[in-house]
């Protein structure tokens, strides 16, 4: 029996690693195939081979880290998402956190969302593709507000393409703000989530935060912003170039969208799709995919997306030998 000892930073940190009623801590003996044993200020990792217990005991170090940071707030998603980084390749993405307001910090909770995040504080553009819960305008929204509150942004312009996915905008109540609300108000909610409402409130009347449609990007130069584009799979290609030409001096831009989610006509061309290809090759600008395995929200998010990648016609059987089979493996066995 190989065993690996490291420190307990403090009981609360502990508490919270382990969960309440240690269900935390049974989920990662079980996965693991670790015994932890807790001893005063030491936590006893024991495994039969000395790699499980070095990951064992590194597992417990980085969770350490993330409660002591967050504040305690780790969830059973987080816990499941740490082990699978540790089984898979030994160690957790690391990297530093976005300072928000208020001392809050966000953490990249995979190695996609951690080379994501070093992206968009390296390069000018950033394009960002991936199934939804990945966190793609979450960490852009995130970064924008790091930069706004530390770094000479000016302000922060949100952006949407108000793009009906089978609803019909001029059947809805209401003057066009009231009509677009509906669009914008994912950008607000994550927004939200990173200052108080009054600060939001007021950086909204003094212009320091914009939340726009597509549409009202025209004729524009803005400098001295961080620019997101979300949703950028349902503009078009002359949307797309209308939109990356509005950068002006000190200004950064986030352009965020699923390929596979594209609500334009049939006979229209995703602007985002053919942005991809067009700019792959130009030095400042950075291209990230993030994968099913980089899906935060909630942990049955990530099987609805593999449920909707199976092919339909399949056999009740067949789906429910495939239902918990990754997207393209699950093509693969078909």
């Amino acid at each position: 029996m190989e065993e690996s000892i490291i420190s307990v930073l403090n009981a609360r940190v502990l508490r919270n690693v382990f969960g309440d009623s240690d269900e935390h801590l049974r989920t990662i003996r079980k996965a693991m195939g670790i015994r932890v044993i807790t001893d005063k200020d030491k936590i006893i990792i024991r495994a039969e081979d000395p790699e499980t217990a070095r990951r064992g005991a590194y597992l417990f170090e980085q969770l350490q880290r993330w409660a002591d940071q967050e504040g305690g707030l780790l969830s059973s998603d987080d816990i499941q998402r740490a082990i699978s980084e540790v089984q898979q390749d030994g160690k957790i993405s690391s990297i530093q956190p976005i300072e928000v307001y208020g001392g809050r910090r966000i953490h990249p909770k995979t190695a996609g969302q951690a080379k994501y995040v070093e992206m968009l504080r390296q390069k000018e553009v950033v394009f960002c593709t991936g199934p939804a819960g990945t966190g793609k305008t979450y960490l852009a929204v995130a970064r924008a507000v790091e930069a706004l509150r530390c770094e000479g942004i000016r302000k922060i312009v949100l952006v949407r393409p108000a793009v009906e996915a089978g609803e019909s905008l001029g059947f809805l109540p209401g003057d066009l703000q009231a009509k677009i609300n509906p669009y914008l108000r994912p950008l607000f909610d994550s927004l939200a989530d990173m200052m108080q409402h009054d600060m939001l409130q007021q950086y909204t009347e003094e212009d320091r935060i914009e939340v726009i449609p597509l549409a009202y990007m025209r004729g524009r130069t803005i400098n001295s912003a961080y620019i997101i584009l979300d949703e950028a799979q349902n503009t078009t290609v002359s949307q797309m170039k209308m939109f990356l030409t509005r950068m002006g001096n000190n200004t950064r831009i986030a352009v965020c969208g699923d390929v596979t989610q594209n609500d334009l006509p049939a006979h229209k061309k995703s602007g985002l799709v053919d942005a991809l290809v067009r700019l792959r090759h130009i030095s400042g600008i950075g291209q990230m995919s993030l994968q099913e395995s980089d899906i935060v929200r909630h942990s049955l998010v990530q099987k609805i997306v593999n449920a909707y990648e199976i092919p339909t016609g399949t056999t009740p059987v067949q789906e429910e030998r495939l239902a918990d089979v990754p997207g393209e493996e699950a093509v693969s066995l078909l």
